[in-house]
């Protein structure tokens, strides 16, 4: 399958962490600072400006948006009331900390860049951390090659992670007590999966980053649907709408927050596809 998305809202400068909740789209505008909620006919309100830069999004337990703070490394807990800190990831991170997916018990995977990726260092492989309800963190997994997107199966008994520079997709058992292991190749790929999302036949759409386009991908790694973006990279994906039949897709031009903030090319753009999402988030 082919098809050509329509853009709902540009003018962006990096969208990114794309998130479905309560009938809106939730994204980053990573380095614009500002974490947006889109309505799905492309009005959108500012729900928070994050000066060190919002990434990944998710709800705890209670109903409040999560959002991580990359480069103060903390998860952030945002209400009607106010910002408050749920987790400093900063004596347990050295380094930048990114997307994440949070389970239905209330606890945050979230990775980290594992090195100064904007000062030139190479990638090395890094770990995922999962912070508890409490703010309690721990690492979860270790010698993964950036990771990136996450996502759990509706059972909750499996978290599926891109490995951005590794160019696969791993699965990991994750238990009932937050723990992962058994970690296995779901998928290799030909381009560095940055974002992911579920689909309700246990598909992985990819925000293919190299490849201007969004893939879909089975286990096992075949990619059954492609969704061309010339000109333009995807950085996230996420199903949502009505029927969770609406692909959302964050793109841009650049990566660099020099070039992007100058262009501001980046956008939400939406195609239709036959199979609704499913699990988190």
């Amino acid at each position: 399958m082919t098809s050509t998305p329509r853009t709902v809202l540009d003018g962006l400068v990096f969208p990114e962490g794309a998130r479905w909740h309560d009938g809106a789209l939730y994204f980053s505008d990573m380095h614009d600072g500002v974490v947006w909620r889109m309505t799905p006919d492309g009005s959108a309100d500012r729900v928070l400006e994050l000066a060190t830069q919002p990434s990944g999004l998710g709800w705890g337990t209670d109903g409040a948006l999560r959002v991580v703070s990359m480069f103060d490394r903390l998860l952030l807990r945002v209400t009607s009331a106010g910002v408050e800190t749920v987790a400093d990831l900063s004596a347990i991170s050295p380094y930048v900390i990114n997307d994440m997916v949070i389970d239905r018990a209330g606890r945050a995977y979230i990775g980290t860049f594992g090195c100064d990726l904007n000062a030139g260092d190479p990638p090395v492989p890094t770990q995922l951390f999962c912070v508890q309800p409490d703010g309690a963190v721990a690492v979860a997994a270790e010698g993964i090659e950036f990771p990136n997107g996450a996502v759990i199966t509706p059972d909750g008994r499996t978290l599926i992670i891109a490995e951005t520079f590794g160019k696969c997709l791993s699965a990991f058992d994750l238990h009932e007590d937050g723990t992962l292991g058994d970690r296995r190749l779901f998928a290799t790929l030909d381009a560095m999966p940055d974002g992911i999302c579920l689909d309700a036949e246990g598909a992985v759409w990819v925000a293919a980053l190299g490849a201007q386009s969004a893939i879909r991908v089975i286990d096992g790694g075949a990619v059954t649907d492609t969704i061309p973006l010339p000109g333009r990279d995807a950085f996230a994906c996420m199903l949502g709408g009505a029927d969770r039949r609406d692909l959302y897709i964050c793109t841009a031009r650049d990566y660099n927050p020099v070039v992007t903030k100058a262009q501001r090319g980046g956008k939400i753009e939406v195609v239709r596809v036959a199979v609704p999402g499913a699990g988190l988030p």
